[in-house]
């Protein structure tokens, strides 16, 4: 595995690439805005995308699902319990800037679905609390977690806006989270990695 971190839209978003060194397929992570630009680089490196992966459905995760799929016309997976927030602009902000928005998901997965996508074993992790169905995508042979904005360096996400919960937002971290390998790394929706033993040990609101 080998990982593109690309910073987009305007709340500095993280958009992942992860990247097979084998065969040069890949998966997206929360592709929240510059699609197209996105989709090119992507072409340039000669990649291969196979997938979309959004940890939850606000407008600067999802932003850039379109212009990247008139490119790539790949499929689109989250959590089942996100589909409001996807399909509603009232929770996921995209009223804050501009015409409220129905974002694009192929298929909404349960809690622990476990899949196989780029040459990749993963599996979904249910972490509601920053909204009503928030996910994190957890790569266990690579001992990976892809967050969202479930959980951050020394923080967790925001629970103030529509659906959010700040004690059902810890109660996911504890339950599905810490009870990783301690040497996970967690890559974020924003700001720098970390890994779930850092916070087991340092987060306060843990």
């Amino acid at each position: 595995m080998r990982l593109e971190l690309y910073v987009v839209g305007p709340v500095q978003t993280n958009c992942y690439f992860v990247i097979n060194e084998k065969t040069n397929e890949m998966i997206v992570v929360d592709p929240g805005a510059s699609g197209e630009a996105l989709a090119k680089k992507a072409q340039e490196s000669g990649y291969i995308p196979k997938a979309i992966l959004l940890t939850h459905g606000h407008f600067d995760h999802c932003g850039g699902i379109d212009a990247f799929r008139k490119i790539y016309e790949v499929p689109v997976y989250t959590y089942e319990g996100e589909r409001p927030t996807i399909e509603q602009g009232r929770y996921n902000l995209s009223g804050d800037m501009g015409p409220e928005t129905a974002y694009h998901v192929d298929e909404y997965l349960q809690d622990e679905k476990e899949l196989d996508l780029a040459g990749f074993h993963l599996r979904l992790l249910a972490t509601p609390g920053h909204t009503l169905g928030g996910c994190c995508f957890y790569f266990p042979y690579e001992k990976v977690l892809f967050a969202g904005d479930t959980l951050f360096a020394g923080s967790v996400g925001r629970t103030d806006f529509p659906g959010g919960s700040m004690s059902t937002l810890v109660r996911s971290i504890r339950d599905k989270l810490m009870v990783l390998p301690p040497e996970t790394v967690v890559y974020p929706g924003h700001g720098e990695a970390t890994t779930i033993d850092d916070e087991r040990m340092n987060n306060p609101y843990l």
